[in-house]
């Protein structure tokens, strides 16, 4: 009987749990705040005291997901919000201190990965997972396996852009990406009366955004689909997980964009609230299985 660990680090929180490495149940969990404002050196040594945590001795590997590109090697291209992370060659560090194999991956591959291993697009070939919370994260699973791309930044859905020039609030990054229109970061400039996530989609106060917001989900789905062909797009993250309710309009008005006679992908939500954390022990147990 083995374990292995998984964790997620988010914008305000760490996330980490101990999986039964046959099962997949999970056996431990523990969150931790993320202290952005500080160096990541700090935030590196919460994640660290996090693993030892949850560390038995049968655990086999640890994965983790971080919000950002993942060069090879496990190092830290690029992290948003945490300065002093670029260059990191986290995977091996934690390997040396932990004495266990350990795999570090982008959060939004994570997510996908656990949706199409264990959750929604379990049985689909070609999955789109897409994270929808502090910024907008994408993965690809095809056939099983994760598709990095060239050099391993594959699936940045959230820089794919949406109305260039055009941001919909005052900023100095004109790219007008889909991050500066579906992240829950920029829901939240659309409509500042809402409380919490799921009012930018649901609700009154926030009414005058949901036409808009469903139609632009549907004209980045349908570049998607026109680009992979998915079999299902799965959506998760705090602004994600709440159009549920809706998935049926944005699918309507896909219909209107998308080329006659090509077929639409399901739509769906994440079945699980930590699927990163799920995906990174995935993973890790995958590198230690080959």
């Amino acid at each position: 009987m083995s374990s292995v660990i998984g964790i997620d680090l988010g914008g305000t929180k760490i996330h980490g749990a101990r999986f039964d490495a046959e099962t997949f149940e999970v056996q431990a969990e523990e969150r931790v705040p993320t202290h952005a404002e500080q160096k990541f050196e700090h935030v590196q040594r919460d994640m660290l005291g996090l693993a030892r945590r949850l560390k038995t001795e049968d655990t086999v590997a640890v994965g983790m997901g971080v919000p950002g590109l993942v060069g090879r090697g496990g190092v830290i291209a690029t992290l948003p919000n945490i300065p002093g992370a670029e260059g990191v060659a986290l995977a091996s560090s934690f390997e040396k201190e932990l004495r266990l194999p350990v795999i570090l991956e982008n959060d939004a591959n994570c997510f996908a990965l656990a949706e199409a291993a264990h959750g929604s697009g379990k049985g689909h070939d070609i999955v789109i997972g897409i994270t929808m919370g502090t910024g907008v994260g994408g993965g690809i699973v095809i056939h099983g396996e994760l598709f990095r791309g060239h050099h391993g930044f594959a699936g940045e859905i959230g820089h794919m852009l949406l109305r260039p020039g055009e941001p919909p609030f005052r900023a100095h990054d004109q790219r007008g990406d889909v991050e500066q229109f579906l992240s829950g970061t920029a829901m939240g400039k659309r409509c500042a009366e809402a409380k919490r996530p799921k009012e930018y989609l649901e609700g009154e106060a926030c009414a005058f955004l949901h036409p808009q917001l469903f139609r632009e989900i549907a004209w980045m789905s349908v570049s998607l689909t026109h680009l992979l062909d998915p079999s299902i797009m799965i959506f998760g993250g705090s602004a994600g997980n709440p159009l549920k309710p809706h998935l049926s309009e944005i699918q309507k008005e896909m219909e209107r964009w998308i080329l006659p006679g090509t077929p639409l992908p399901k739509l769906a939500v994440a079945t699980f609230r930590r699927a990163a954390t799920r995906g990174a022990a995935i993973l890790a147990l995958r590198k230690v299985s080959k």
